[in-house]
């Protein structure tokens, strides 16, 4: 089993920047890409943010492009969320996922395994 714990989550005011992790333990795997979603209160999951094992790979959801970078650390085994320039919409509760390959999490499917995720509030 592998277990993924989210942190860095905080309140921000918008135009603010904040760094999001996710550190990895149990029984991580060498190959697996890791992806951040973000769940906001009465809206569908969405995808953010997906970067292979190696970081040859790297998706980004339109609505976070240019602000967001996406980045890893094997050695760590933790994946980072480097978020700037929020916005009010950008509250959610991220969550870090890991999967066999970036590309399928970056069109939502192929999760093995789920964080429980870190609030990050915007306010405006």
């Amino acid at each position: 089993q592998v277990q993924l714990v989210e942190s860095g989550g905080g309140l921000v005011q918008a135009g603010g920047s904040l760094r999001l992790s996710c550190a990895a333990s149990g029984r991580t795997s060498s190959s697996y890409a890791m992806a951040w979603f973000r769940h906001a209160p009465g809206k569908d999951r969405e995808f953010v943010a997906a970067i292979s094992w190696s970081g040859d790979s790297i998706y980004y959801a339109d609505s976070v492009k240019g602000r967001f970078i996406i980045s890893k650390d094997n050695a760590q085994n933790t994946v980072y969320l480097e978020m700037n320039s929020l916005k009010y919409e950008d509250t959610a509760v991220y969550h870090c996922a890991a999967g066999t390959s970036s590309w399928s999490l970056s069109g939502g499917y192929g999760m093995e395994h789920w964080g429980k995720g870190t609030l990050v509030t915007v306010s405006s």
